[in-house]
């Protein structure tokens, strides 16, 4: 029994971490900080933001696990440089895997008409609703949306902590009501 402790303990973080949900404006806080490091860190960030329809941020993903893992952040769509949706992340995992980590998740809309999809959605699922180019940099990082012809670049930024792992992963954003 000692050892499905960590499971239990993982699956009850994973179920009740919607009920901790932020604020409509402690998220804003946290997607403006998120994009002024955005900014500031990456090369080519206004480019990418100059060509976007929409920015969808999550300025803070947790993810921890033991085998069984979970995830979970909250966010903001960005059109004009204004909320107009708020969205989580939930996602699990299973595998071979340890640790945990916390990063920051942009996804840019270059194109209206996957805006349009993602917004109609009432959830999307990363990689599985559209074609995603992932980059993934630390600071310092650059971005050559011109080599890009996918009408979504998704960048993480900010990988904080240790998490080793060979997993299959089930997740995706959900419009959220603030």
């Amino acid at each position: 029994m000692r050892r499905w402790i960590p499971v239990l303990a993982l699956g009850a973080l994973f179920f009740t971490s919607p009920g901790y949900a932020k604020t409509a404006q402690e998220i804003d806080t946290a997607v403006d900080a998120a994009m002024d490091r955005f900014k500031r860190e990456v090369i080519g960030a206004d480019d990418v933001l100059a060509r976007a329809k929409g920015v969808l941020v999550m300025p803070k993903i947790i993810k921890g696990g033991i085998g069984f893992g979970a995830e979970y952040g909250e966010g903001s769509l960005r059109v004009n440089g204004k909320s107009v949706d708020y969205y989580n992340t939930i996602a699990g995992s299973w595998g071979i895997q340890l640790g945990g980590q916390v990063r920051s998740i942009y996804v840019f809309f270059l194109e209206q008409s996957a805006l349009d999809k993602f917004r109609a959605s009432s959830g999307w699922k990363f990689g599985a609703d559209a074609s995603v180019v992932l980059i993934s940099a630390g600071a310092g990082g650059s971005i050559d949306t011109m080599k890009s012809d996918e009408p979504i670049l998704a960048f993480m930024l900010g990988q904080k902590g240790l998490m080793g792992n060979l997993t299959l992963e089930l997740g995706k954003f959900n419009k959220t009501v603030k």
